[in-house]
C-alpha cells in the first residue's frame, strides 16, 4: 500500500489526531481503474457533503485527485482511501479554533470480490446488532464505524456475504458496508437516513440514474417483512457495485426481475 500524510510520503499520525481519539473524521473508498478513481465526481461531492456536515474543511478536489493520480500510476485496478480527520486538538471534546486537518491518500491492490457474487447473488443474514438513532451524524461516512464492526463480527461463515441491520426502532436500515434496495415493479425502495446508516456514493448515483431505465427509487420506513415482498432485493458499496440477494438466512429470494442486471450494465459503463 502506498499513502501520501498532507501530501507527504507516510504511514504514521501522531497519537493527539482526534481521528484517533474520538473518530472526529471521515473517509471514502474508491476503485482505482487504469491509474484514475472511479466515479470520481460522486466520490467528491459525497465527501464534501460529509465534511460539511462535520464543519471540516475540505481539501479541493484537484488536490485530492492530483494526490490519488500520485499513488495510483499504473495501477490496473485498485482501491483508493481518503481519510481526512480535524487534527490535532487539546484534550477535551471541544472543536480547536483553529482546525488544522490530517488528510490520508492511500492505494492498495485490488483484493476483488468473486464475479458470481454480482452474477449469481449473495447470501446475507439479519445481524443481532441494532444501529442507534442519532440524525446529527445520520448518512455520513464517519470514523467510528464501531456499530459495523460488531455487526460484522457476528459471522465467520465464508458463504455469508453480508448482513442487514435494524436500528432500535425495527426498521431496516443498511448492511454492514452496503445500501439495501427492495424492487416492487418499477419501483425501488430504499431505507431512510435521516436517523442513522450510511449514505453511500453508490446510492446518490442510483437516485439520478435508476430514472434512464425507467425505475422510480424512492425512500421508504422499510421492515423486515417487506424483503419477503419484494420481487427482488439487492446491494450497493462503491467496491462491490451491486450485488443481488439470493438468500436471506437461509431461505431463497426472488431472482427474476431485471432490475439489478439492468442497472449493473448502465453501471459497467461508467468511468
Amino acid at each position: 500500500m502506498a499513502m501520501l500524510i498532507n501530501g507527504q510520503p507516510g504511514e504514521q499520525i501522531t497519537a493527539l489526531d482526534r481521528g484517533l481519539a474520538y473518530g472526529d473524521g471521515i473517509y471514502r473508498t474508491i476503485e482505482i481503474r487504469h491509474g484514475q478513481p472511479r466515479l470520481w465526481a460522486w466520490q467528491y461531492r459525497r465527501l464534501a457533503a460529509d465534511a460539511s456536515r462535520l464543519r471540516l474543511p475540505v481539501p479541493d478536489a484537484a488536490l485530492l485527485l492530483d494526490e490519488i493520480g500520485q499513488l495510483a500510476d499504473g495501477v490496473v485496478q485498485g482501491v483508493a482511501k481518503v481519510v481526512l480527520t480535524r487534527g490535532v486538538g487539546a484534550r477535551g471534546y471541544a472543536m480547536p479554533a483553529d482546525c488544522q486537518p490530517t488528510r490520508m491518500v492511500s492505494v492498495s491492490a485490488w483484493a476483488g470480490y468473486p464475479p458470481e457474487r454480482a452474477r449469481d447473488g449473495v447470501n446475507v443474514r439479519w445481524c443481532d446488532t441494532r444501529l442507534s438513532c442519532q440524525p446529527l451524524l445520520a448518512g455520513i461516512k464517519h470514523l467510528n464505524r464501531l456499530e459495523n464492526v460488531l455487526a460484522r463480527s457476528e459471522w465467520s461463515d465464508p458463504d455469508m456475504h453480508e448482513g442487514l441491520l435494524l436500528d432500535q426502532r425495527g426498521l431496516l436500515i443498511e448492511a454492514t458496508m452496503s445500501n439495501v434496495y427492495l424492487v416492487q415493479g418499477q419501483r425501488i425502495l430504499t431505507p431512510r437516513l435521516d436517523q442513522n446508516g450510511v449514505q453511500g456514493m453508490l446510492r446518490d448515483w442510483l437516485f439520478a440514474q435508476a430514472p434512464q431505465l425507467g425505475y422510480q427509487l424512492e425512500e421508504a420506513d422499510l421492515g423486515p417483512a417487506q424483503l419477503w415482498q419484494a420481487e427482488q432485493v439487492f446491494l450497493s458499496n462503491s467496491l462491490i457495485g451491486l450485488w443481488p440477494v439470493a438468500t436471506l438466512a437461509g431461505q431463497a429470494l426472488p431472482q427474476g426481475h431485471p432490475c439489478c442486471l439492468q442497472l449493473q450494465a448502465l453501471l459497467a459503463q461508467q468511468d
